[in-house]
């Protein structure tokens, strides 16, 4: 965090000084993300989370609570509440070097300098007298992310009481809370059920046994991250995290919302034996049949007697939900009646939802008793229920495991992308290959192509040719080496990295019978990794060369049109990039919601609290990883052609260019989304806002919204500087 703090304010400076300077912005904005995530502006813009919590703590003070800590204060927002409820001492503490400035100019902005004393420190690291001069009678925080516990909440909570709090108030008797401690939020309750959700499945689970004609051996066992860390001794989340409500495709509820767990803060001893609790098994009965693609956890903040916030993804509010894939079954089908079965614990800092399975109805068991292992009344009952629970992976300890981050699992999903890929490889590698026997090349996407094992068996009279050579360069795992391989003599180079990837390519080599120089990884023959683009041999060029042009987040990737330049120069005659060229496509949009996301919209969210300028420096001009399908919003244009990047040819290329836009619905463009059209070739092209596509779109925020009437044309100034784009509005 230290370094990318150091960048950052770099970064801003050179900004500062030159706003025209193209690197530094970009550099900028991609660090600013990292520094000021972008949860920070929602929550601020949420007026109903703001006010419920600046009740609470009024509450707390009116009641007696006069010293008051912020654990993890942000921007100071609860600070300056408990100031302005009364409190006559007030700390806050900010580990994050970037928030801990932020706060420090908020609260001299609101003239609270001096009455709010800032810690740069972790709450973990505060001591008395030497950091604050007593213990304090509250403790207000918001540490706590989707899945309740993932930002150190119950660590922070358990060392404050401890340390830093005055002792709780004992229950049942009527005494001055002034004299005791107490936190804010006082307590929660998580609920959970499970979901049938398409989107969700599409990128945790491999749902085909075959892509463009290459057989997925069931020796490799493709998992995501989120079912890796379930047997894993490293600290990963074992959740992700959604915005139900916005999903693309939605979902539909398997189960009933069911309690989870309760969670009282102001309780030591509960909060000292949750780490310690041993995992307790949960039954939820099916309600609806479908398909068990996860189990999806929110919570309810009781912040005190009045005053309760919730995720829930029925309501509206700026929380996502912690989404617990489900991974590893024999079979994901549910049906009235049956039971979805798991098992919870609060491990490392996190609700750890696992071994999610389901019961068939048919068994009859009772697996209400969440604390005791399942009793049966007999051997033949038992036997009868293990048959009906779903628990066994596909193949236990068998295989090769290969864990892929849930965009790779999404890619690999994609049918019409490694179809596109393989029709378009096939017509290069046809072209330039003059033996005859490779006119039955599979270059339409249909059909099983040629075997290289019975292209290798041919006559001696023969005479084999040389092989072409294929380099994928593409970021993160890819089978397209092995399409490439399928399609006739190729010695494709995969540059995947990681051991587990190489295994699993391996393995998935073997079982579509390619000889094994066919596939090869090109960082091993490198004696410099940091140059991939290079002759394969010193006397040959590459036939085919793929590049990762769109990074999924929805943004070109970075120095893209640099190794197009040097791939350029790898290639022998009739050799192509993939992709050759890339359009980029936009529309106007009036979005709420993508101001919301974008920066804190004045005074009035945060309650007459000036924090939007602060934050606002740290706002980036595009948003990206959204899903157009779902997102709130209205066209106001049709969608145009903003910029062509050829990869290929690029004198076609230009760095800047106006392109007239036609109003088509009155309204306010407060966006300007945009997407790709990835050509192959002529022939062949991907759309990044496919349904299917694992790619996600990104949209230019306008620092202010134009508003506009059907009829009217807006000139859009495009700019490419390497691989940023830039989109302004000419008034």
């Amino acid at each position: 965090m230290g370094f990318r703090d150091e960048a950052a304010g770099y970064f801003h400076k050179a900004v500062k000084l030159n706003p025209d300077f193209a690197d530094a912005k970009e550099n900028f904005y991609r660090v600013a993300n990292w520094l000021v995530e972008r949860w920070h502006f929602i929550m601020l813009n949420d007026a109903k989370r703001n006010l419920t919590y600046l009740k609470a703590i009024e509450n707390a003070v009116r009641s007696g609570c006069k010293s008051v800590l912020d654990i993890g204060t942000g921007t100071g927002i609860l600070s300056m509440f408990a100031k302005k409820a009364g409190a006559s001492f007030v700390y806050a503490c900010e580990l994050s070097k970037t928030m801990y400035e932020l706060a420090r100019d908020v609260l001299a902005a609101n003239n609270m300098e001096g009455e709010i004393e800032l810690l740069h420190l972790k709450s973990l690291d505060i001591e008395i007298p030497e950091h604050i001069p007593e213990r304090v009678s509250l403790v207000v925080t918001e540490t706590v992310d989707a899945g309740l516990f993932g930002e150190g909440i119950v660590e922070s909570l358990i060392h404050a009481w401890e340390h830093l709090l005055l002792q709780p108030k004992p229950k049942d008797q009527d005494v001055s809370t002034g004299d005791y401690g107490r936190v804010i939020p006082a307590s929660a309750t998580i609920f959970g059920m499970a979901v049938e959700c398409k989107e969700i499945r599409r990128h945790h689970r491999v749902g085909m046994q075959e892509v463009a004609g290459v057989h997925l051996s069931n020796s490799v066992q493709f998992f995501s991250p989120t079912y890796a860390s379930a047997g894993s001794e490293e600290t990963v989340e074992p959740y992700t995290t959604e915005k139900l409500s916005r999903i693309p495709g939605g979902y539909i509820p398997l189960t009933e919302p069911c309690q989870v767990m309760t969670v009282d803060f102001n309780n030591l001893q509960e909060l000292k034996s949750l780490a310690a609790r041993k995992p307790w098994k949960l039954s939820l009965p099916v309600t609806e049949g479908g398909i068990l693609d996860a189990v999806v956890v929110w919570f309810v903040l009781q912040l005190d007697d009045e005053h309760t916030l919730s995720t829930s993804p029925s309501e509206e509010t700026c929380w996502e939900q912690a989404v617990y894939p489900v991974q590893g079954l024999l079979n994901y089908s549910v049906k009235t009646g049956d039971t979805v079965m798991m098992e919870v614990c609060c491990q490392d800092c996190y609700l750890k939802i696992q071994k999610i399975s389901s019961l068939t109805s048919e068994c009859g068991m009772d697996i209400s008793d969440r604390d005791n292992a399942l009793s049966l009344g007999n051997e033949a009952e038992l036997c009868n229920a293990l048959a009906g629970l779903q628990t066994a992976s596909k193949q236990d300890d068998k295989g090769q495991v290969c864990v892929l981050e849930s965009t790779e699992i999404a890619l690999l999903n994609n049918v019409q992308y490694h179809e596109c890929f393989k029709a378009a490889m096939g017509k290069v590698l046809l072209s330039l290959n003059p033996n005859k026997d490779l006119q039955s090349m599979d270059v339409d996407g249909h059909g099983g192509g040629v075997n290289p094992q019975e292209s290798q068996n041919k006559s001696s009279l023969d005479v084999a040719p040389d092989p072409l050579y294929v380099l994928d360069v593409s970021e993160g795992f890819s089978i397209l080496p092995i399409i490439a391989g399928k399609l006739g003599p190729v010695r494709a180079y995969s540059s995947v990295e990681k051991e587990q990837h190489q295994a699993a390519l391996n393995i998935i080599s073997e079982a579509n019978h390619f000889p094994k120089e066919t596939l090869e990884f090109w960082l091993s023959h490198l004696e410099d990794e940091s140059v991939v683009l290079q002759r394969p041999k010193s006397d040959k060029l590459w036939s085919i060369i793929i590049l990762d042009v769109i990074e999924t987040s929805g943004l070109i990737q970075q120095e893209v049109m640099e190794k197009a330049a040097i791939s350029r120069c790898l290639l022998h005659s009739g050799g192509k990039i993939f992709p050759q060229y890339v359009l980029v496509y936009g529309m106007l949009v009036e979005s709420e919601s993508l101001l919301l996301e974008s920066a804190v919209q004045g005074t009035e969210p945060t309650l007459g609290f000036n924090i939007a300028p602060f934050i606002n420096q740290f706002k980036v001009p595009v948003r990206v990883y959204l899903d157009l399908s779902t997102l709130p919003c209205l066209p106001l244009s049709k969608p145009a052609e903003l910029l062509r990047l050829d990869l290929m040819n690029p004198l076609l290329n230009s760095s800047s260019r106006e392109v007239k836009v036609q109003i088509c619905k009155s309204g306010r463009v407060t966006a300007i989304p945009f997407w790709y059209h990835i050509h192959l070739d002529e022939d062949h092209s991907l759309n990044t806002s496919d349904e299917s596509s694992h790619w996600k779109q990104a949209a230019v925020v306008l620092d202010e919204p134009i508003q506009v009437q059907v009829g009217d044309e807006l000139v859009l100034d495009v700019q490419h500087h390497k691989s940023n784009i830039s989109i302004t509005v000419k008034r």
